[in-house]
């Protein structure tokens, strides 16, 4: 419960919480007790994570695998070439600064 005072989230009364406070059991209020956070508990996760194998395409033991060189090497390569982008983009932009002043 906010500051303890038994009036809920935003108001809506007691129980409508994650139960952590008076109306739970415990001897103080509910930031002052321990409770599992979310996105930490049952099978791995929370709301965040309910759908990372359509986001990614593999499965969670692929997800965490180590990459093969060929991998880690292409996928350094992508990052060279960003990071290539991304300097001539602001090499261009100090350009156009210099000129106008």
């Amino acid at each position: 419960m906010p500051r303890g005072d038994g009036t809920g989230p935003m108001g809506a009364g007691p129980m409508t919480g994650r139960g952590a406070g008076y109306c739970a059991g415990y001897s103080a209020p509910g930031f002052a007790n321990p409770t599992p956070r979310r996105g930490l508990g049952f099978r791995g996760g929370g709301r965040g994570w309910r759908h990372m194998f359509y986001a990614t395409g593999l499965p969670g033991w692929m997800r965490f695998a180590p990459p093969t060189p060929q991998q880690e090497s292409d996928a350094l390569k992508a990052q060279a070439e960003w990071l290539k982008q991304q300097l001539d983009t602001i090499n261009k932009r100090i350009q156009d600064l210099e000129g106008k002043a």
